[in-house]
């Protein structure tokens, strides 16, 4: 028994031991920026992940970097919209975008994001965006869209947009296929590890927490509060990352402090696997063995088509719970119009709460279909539908929505309309920002902005209508108990 026990003893040493030598006998340069408890972080990663030589020279590429100048020195990130707080914010919200072939979320996330959080829930986070698509053409169009819908956000210093030149990349050719991924999809989730370093390092002093959500997300109502409630409770408890989402990388929350340790680990494993996958063994290397959730989550997955090809997704988080805002109130009004209506078309089928609907052959760009409420109205959300519910024919693939305000007494018309949204994929489905909410609308018009290669059917202008005129602010508070789901788990604190 005695031999055998010898004889496992021995096994372990010579596991574990060279482990150790690898801190001991072959330390980074002392002009490294990395600290012991990171030399040991690199030492474990890299016998768990078992680094083939390749790897290794990865890794060496990585220490001959930050050997030869201070940390991310060549990362020239710029701020594009915005500036930053003068003081230090609870929360820090970060999304990182890309040009998407099917139509973006970004803005349909920011107006979610901001319509579910209050004014005094506003003064505790900051919204840090990174349009990480190089194309030119996609990066004025979502500067000018967020300037013109998130102005007020912008002004008080709650939306910051930002973005980091290709330049400071590391290499995305040449790239070493793992788990049978395609060399397409290879050079996405490692170029997405990089775009996902680059925000969190740009985002590393301006609060005491980081959240990560992703571009296309619809978030819970009083979301902040719920988060802040959570991180009073768990104040003194060890932990790395809290998680209010089970969806891929979307509502994954760290301490800032760990940020630079977890940019450092996704640039030296880049090009090895998706960062949710990463994640999980950087919490495995901090001793967090199990995921720390909690439910129901405050983020739901919403996009239809990934980023990666427009390829289509049905990724939902089940534990999820929808804000049922109940049936559209649609009051009475009238619809003008520029477009040539035939005797064939109603044009007031467009805003009827039946199945019926609006044809007609030819839409210009410069054409409008405008609701004229009878009686002005806080409207707090609207969804137009366009194009065949079935074939998904006729959409109108670039338009965009309008609200008006009237304060000449116009008889047909508006004197001062906003950019409520943009329709994607022949759809808009929207909540007017709390800013808004407490004005009475009077126009909401429907702008096409490219004409049409074929007809145009309009299925739906729908209105919401608020009974009680008054915004009524809350402060940050507990707003419910949450219910915890957290696995035997051993956390060391760092």
């Amino acid at each position: 028994m005695k031999a055998l026990l010898w004889r496992l003893i021995t096994i372990a040493a010579v596991l574990v031991l060279p482990i150790f030598y690898f801190i001991d006998e072959n330390p980074f340069d002392t002009t490294s920026f990395l600290s012991w408890r990171e030399k040991k972080m690199v030492a474990w990663q890299r016998a768990r992940m078992q680094i083939s030589p390749v790897k290794t020279s990865h890794l060496k590429t990585f220490k001959d970097m930050q050997r030869n100048s201070e940390p991310l020195k060549n990362v020239s990130s710029r701020i594009l919209i915005g500036a930053l707080p003068m003081e230090k914010k609870l929360l820090t919200i970060g999304i990182s975008s890309v040009w998407r072939p099917r139509g973006s979320y970004l803005l349909d996330t920011l107006q979610s994001l901001f319509f579910a959080s209050s004014l005094s829930e506003r003064k505790h986070f900051i919204v840090l965006v990174q349009l990480a698509d190089p194309d030119p053409k996609w990066l004025d169009q979502m500067i000018s869209n967020i300037s013109t819908l998130f102005k007020s956000y912008v002004q008080a210093r709650q939306l910051v947009v930002m973005t980091t030149p290709l330049n400071s990349y590391l290499p995305l050719k040449g790239l070493k296929k793992y788990f049978n991924d395609t060399p397409t999809y290879v050079v996405f989730h490692s170029k997405q590890n990089m775009d996902y370093a680059f925000l969190m390092n740009f985002a590393t002093n301006h609060s005491d927490y980081f959240l990560m959500i992703e571009d296309d997300v619809k978030c819970a109502p009083g979301f902040v509060t719920q988060i802040a409630s959570i991180l009073s409770a768990w104040e003194r408890k060890p932990w790395v990352t809290l998680e209010f989402s089970q969806v891929g990388f979307i509502g994954k929350l760290f301490h800032t402090r760990d940020l630079p340790c977890f940019v450092r680990f996704l640039l030296l494993f880049y090009q090895e696997m998706p960062c949710d996958s990463l994640l999980s063994h950087f919490l495995d290397i901090l001793m967090q063995k199990k995921p720390i959730r909690f439910f129901p989550s405050l983020f739901q997955h919403t996009g239809q088509y990934s980023s990666f090809e427009g390829k289509f997704n049905r990724l939902k988080d089940e534990e999820f719970k929808e804000n049922d805002t109940g049936s559209p109130s649609n009051p009475a009004a009238t619809i003008y119009t520029n477009l040539n209506v035939t005797n064939g078309s109603v044009l007031m089928n467009a805003y009827s709460l039946d199945e019926n609907f609006f044809y007609i052959k030819e839409a210009k760009a410069g054409s409008h279909l405008t609701v004229l409420l009878d009686i002005p109205a806080v409207v707090f959300r609207i969804q137009v539908l366009t194009g065949s519910a079935l074939k998904k024919e006729n959409q109108l693939e670039e338009g965009q929505v309008e609200l008006g305000y009237d304060s000449t007494n116009r008889i047909n018309d508006c004197d001062d309309y906003i950019l409520l949204g943009l329709l994607i994929n022949g759809i808009l489905d929207k909540h007017v920002l709390s800013e808004e909410s407490g004005k009475k609308v009077k126009c909401v018009r429907v702008l096409v902005t490219a004409t049409l290669p074929s007809g145009l059917i309009v299925r739906h202008i729908n209105l919401w209508i608020k009974e009680t005129e008054k915004y009524i602010e809350k402060p940050l508070e507990v707003l419910g108990v949450v219910r915890l789901e957290v696995e035997s788990t051993k956390v060391t604190k760092h």
